[in-house]
């Protein structure tokens, strides 16, 4: 079941990097929320320019492939919150919208994802992580259900289960267990403050859910493991794309040189 967590007692380099990388998101993330709870539509729209600005900034030290990942985080995710908000109401912003900022904080929630996950006190430490999160969020789940909680959530049940098949059973649960962190970290601050709410009923199981859902790191981890699935397959896809393009442009410019002479 642990296959693919890294080995006990490896040599783990800290890299400087990856905790920046996961500190920066994390102020980021509390800051961008909290203002937008009172923001006006325009103020929205500036923080999600400074969402790229940082986004493109964090990248410059990634390589091609993470770079592809986030792209693809970005494009899936944005689809899913045009879909699951406006479209089919599970959740709602203020200006019943996908606020600017929401696109690039993917990215850079998925990149904190990644940097955390390869970071050397999450990988010397990865079973004990595991173990406080299952613990933690099966508690939380188990509360959404135990008719105690002022709203049900067994949508949030759902989704815990779904979030131990990608921590147990995926090739990447450093991902997921450091999303788990970082997406908790913005559904409670962004729910507490107002800047979106979960319906009461998903509209989609007609089952009762939190705000937010215990489970909700199982959605986050969806997206990444779209992002690292797709990211190679997709770069292969371009370097033959530009491979066959290069030949060809070769000789339009051999023709047009044989045409001058």
């Amino acid at each position: 079941m642990l296959r693919h967590f890294p080995p006990v007692n490896g040599a783990y380099a800290h890299k400087k990097r990856d905790y920046f990388i996961a500190a920066f998101t994390f102020f980021c993330v509390a800051v961008c929320l909290m203002t937008d709870a009172n923001a006006t539509l325009e103020k929205q729209n500036a923080l999600g320019v400074c969402g790229w600005v940082f986004l493109t900034g964090l990248l410059l030290g990634e390589n091609k492939e993470v770079r592809m990942q986030v792209v693809i985080a970005i494009i899936f995710a944005t689809i899913g919150e045009h879909f699951a908000s406006p479209f089919m109401g599970g959740y709602t912003y203020r200006f019943g919208n996908v606020p600017a900022y929401v696109p690039p904080g993917h990215g850079m929630v998925y990149l904190t994802a990644v940097a955390l996950g390869r970071s050397g006190l999450f990988l010397r430490y990865a079973r004990e992580i595991a173990t406080f999160v299952v613990f933690t969020c099966g508690a939380w789940s188990a509360w959404g259900i135990s008719g105690y909680a002022e709203q049900g959530d067994y949508v949030g049940a759902l989704l815990f289960c779904v979030f131990l098949i990608y921590l147990f059973k995926g090739r990447s649960p450093m991902v997921y267990l450091s999303a788990f962190f970082i997406t908790t970290w913005l559904e409670i601050i962004g729910t507490a403050v107002g800047t979106w709410k979960w319906a009461a009923i998903d509209p989609v199981l007609s089952l009762p859910q939190g705000n937010p859902p215990s489970g909700v790191a199982a959605w986050y981890c969806l997206v990444d493991a779209v992002a690292m699935g797709g990211a190679v397959p997709l770069l292969r896809a371009l370097k033959t794309i530009s491979v066959r393009i290069k030949p060809d442009k070769s000789r339009e410019s051999a023709y047009q040189g044989a045409g001058n002479e």
